[in-house]
Order: C-alpha cells, then sequence, then structure tokens
C-alpha cells in the first residue's frame, strides 16, 4: 500500500465500526458532540460543534482562524489536547482514523492516480471487506447518482475539475459515514464550474443522513450549503447561528466584511448611537443600551462638496483611501469622521472624481442603518 493508499485509507474512507475499536454507543444520543480543544505552539483550538443527522454545518474563519485544525482534529488526524469527540453517543477521541465512521473531501481531492474512477470509488468499501465485484458494484451506483456513470474508466488526470470533485464526494459517501467532513470543496474549481457543482453538491447533501461538516472561506459556499453557520476566529467561535441570522446581525469586523456590511458598535440611547471610535448615527431603532448598527455600502450617497439639503445627523466628511471594481459598481473604502465603504456606479464615480486623497462627503439615511444588541 503506498503512502497515497494509506492516507486515504486513514481518513477518506474510514468507517469501520466504532464498537469494533471497543467503544460503546449511548442510548438515546445521535448526531456529534464535540469540543475540540487542541493546542500547536503558540496557537490554541477550542471549539465546540453540535449538530444532529442531517444538518450540514459550515466552519467559516479567516486563514490562520482553525477551520483545519477543527477538520483534522475530527478526522482524527490530529490528537486533542482536551475536550471531547462523539459521534452518535460514540467516543471517538482515542479512536484510530481508520475506525470512525467518517468521510472526508479533501480540497485538491487526492484521487488515486493509478485507479479509474470506479475503482477510486470502490476503494472504500473494498478496505471495509467487501469483495472486488460487490465494491465495484457500489461505486457504479454511486458514480451514477454523481451523473458520472459514462466516466467510470477514466483515470482522474482526463476529468475536470467538477468531475473529480464528485468523484471524491462518491468515494467518501460510498462507506456511509456518519460524519461527513468536506475541506473547501469548490476551491479548486473556476467560477462557471464552482456555481454548477455547487448547486449539485447541495442536493448531495440534502440527501445526507448524517451529519456534514464545511470548511470554506467563501460566504456563499456557505450561505448556499449550510444550515447553520459556526464563525471561527483565532481559534475561538465568535458567532453561530443560520446564514440569515449571521448575514443580519453581523458581530465582528471579519463577518461584516464576509456579508457586505459597514459595522460599529457604541452605546445607544434613543435613536442616537454614540460610537466607541467617531461620531454618532441616528438610527431608526430605539435601544438603550451596546449596540451595534449596520448599514450595507450600496446605502452611502457621496457629494464632493457639503450638500445644502441633507440632514447633518447622518453626513460625515471622509478621505478616499482605495478604489476597486465590485460587481458591477466601484467601492470606495474612506476614512476620516467615520471609515467606511461606499459603492457608487462608474460614472458616480467619474462625476465626483473620485481617486485615493479626494475629500468627499458621505451620507447614510437613518431608514437604511440597522441597530440590534451588542
Amino acid at each position: 500500500m503506498t503512502d497515497l493508499d494509506k492516507t486515504a485509507h486513514d481518513t477518506v474512507d474510514a468507517g469501520s465500526s466504532p464498537a469494533a475499536a471497543g467503544t460503546e454507543r449511548a442510548e438515546g444520543a445521535e448526531g456529534l458532540d464535540a469540543r475540540l480543544v487542541v493546542d500547536r505552539g503558540g496557537f490554541r483550538l477550542d471549539v465546540s460543534l453540535t449538530a444532529a443527522p442531517g444538518d450540514v454545518v459550515a466552519l467559516l474563519g479567516p486563514n490562520g482562524a482553525g477551520k483545519t485544525t477543527a477538520l483534522r482534529a475530527l478526522a482524527g488526524l490530529v490528537p486533542l489536547t482536551d475536550g471531547r469527540l462523539r459521534l452518535d453517543g460514540v467516543e471517538l477521541d482515542r479512536t484510530p482514523p481508520e475506525s470512525r465512521p467518517v468521510g472526508v473531501v479533501f480540497q485538491d481531492y487526492l484521487l488515486f492516480p493509478h485507479l479509474s474512477a470506479l475503482d477510486n470509488v470502490a476503494f472504500g468499501p473494498r478496505c471495509h471487506g467487501a469483495s472486488k465485484a460487490a465494491a465495484r458494484a457500489q461505486a457504479a451506483v454511486w458514480l451514477d447518482r454523481m451523473g458520472l456513470a459514462e466516466h467510470a474508466g477514466a483515470k482522474p488526470r482526463r476529468l475536470s475539475g467538477g468531475q473529480a470533485q464528485r468523484v471524491a464526494l462518491a468515494r467518501a459517501l460510498a462507506t456511509h459515514p456518519r460524519l461527513l467532513l468536506l475541506d473547501e470543496p469548490l476551491a479548486a474549481l473556476d467560477a462557471r464550474t464552482r456555481l454548477e457543482v455547487r448547486a449539485q453538491l447541495r442536493r448531495h447533501l440534502a440527501d445526507f443522513e448524517a451529519v456534514a461538516v464545511l470548511v470554506t472561506h467563501d460566504p456563499l459556499d456557505a450561505m448556499v450549503l449550510a444550515d447553520r453557520l459556526v464563525v471561527v476566529e483565532d481559534g475561538q467561535v465568535v458567532q453561530e447561528g443560520t446564514p440569515g441570522d449571521i448575514a443580519r446581525h453581523p458581530r465582528t469586523d471579519y463577518i461584516a466584511h464576509l456579508v457586505g456590511l459597514n459595522l460599529y458598535k457604541g452605546r445607544a440611547e434613543g435613536h442616537t448611537v454614540r460610537l466607541d471610535a467617531g461620531p454618532e448615527i441616528t438610527t431608526t431603532e430605539e435601544l438603550t443600551g451596546p449596540v451595534f448598527v449596520t448599514f450595507p455600502p450600496t446605502a452611502v450617497t457621496l457629494y464632493r462638496d457639503r450638500p445644502t439639503g441633507v440632514s447633518a445627523r447622518n453626513l460625515w466628511r471622509c478621505e478616499v483611501t482605495g478604489l476597486e471594481t465590485h460587481g458591477d459598481q466601484i467601492r470606495a473604502g474612506l476614512a476620516g469622521e467615520l471609515p467606511l465603504a461606499a459603492d457608487v456606479t462608474t460614472v458616480a464615480a467619474a462625476e465626483l472624481g473620485l481617486h485615493p486623497g479626494a475629500q468627499v462627503w458621505a451620507a447614510v439615511k437613518a431608514t437604511q442603518t440597522h441597530a440590534y444588541p451588542a
């Protein structure tokens, strides 16, 4: 067995019964219940995850946040320093990777280059004792489900990125895992292929009856594929909830940037929020105490000169720090009384003469802000 074969055997196609490793199942416990504590040099991961069968949970966070470490801990590739790892009531933290009912789809798929698509998928059932004929029959069924029946005999080098991703997914699912781990499964695809494969992956995950954990830095992948998001920064969970809740109520600058909002923290007294660092913002909500305030860059109107017909309550003098294309608009980064991002059309940017260093006035209507308790 080659090193690559062993890697896949120990991770992608793990799926032996935990009972065989001397563990016992707790009555009435299903799904994932984990607290993953891993100390690695000066970095400490401490993340709690729970999920019921059928749930898709996305771990979202910036590079270095600890997402991949958490995934590797779930797979058994990184030992826990502390905490717990239970799957369907079975303690897994001391169970070797090859004995865990876990399937993994890696970012680069790790397909065996010397095997056909059919034999790549059949590898897992073969490792679990199925005959060659039975394993290949199961693999054929999975490839058909993935729409790849006609590519069964193709080697990985002859597959497109989207096809390779589906073969890797079929290989992980062929062992009937109770936990499916997906490490940036769409990152290697071009934009057009990603759109198609994301839709296919969503359908496959909707049919998956166990727990799926998706690691990604792409907010769209997370929003489309997951039932619940767990946002990790510096090894800690900073926010979790449904995609809709996370998008409406970001609680860190990273999340706000991810969902495309300007975010500020301050103290509210009625409709006025005094920011921790900066001016006041007038909002439609009437609140008291610590709050967050958000508004989208599209809510910001820019003026070259101080406007006379605009209320001064949400009006700030700013300097353009940078410009970048954002979809069909131009996003301007602004510093000054209130650091913010503003989206304007290309025509408006030209008329305003926007360039780094340009002085402008930024206005936001109170009705376009959103305040909520911090």
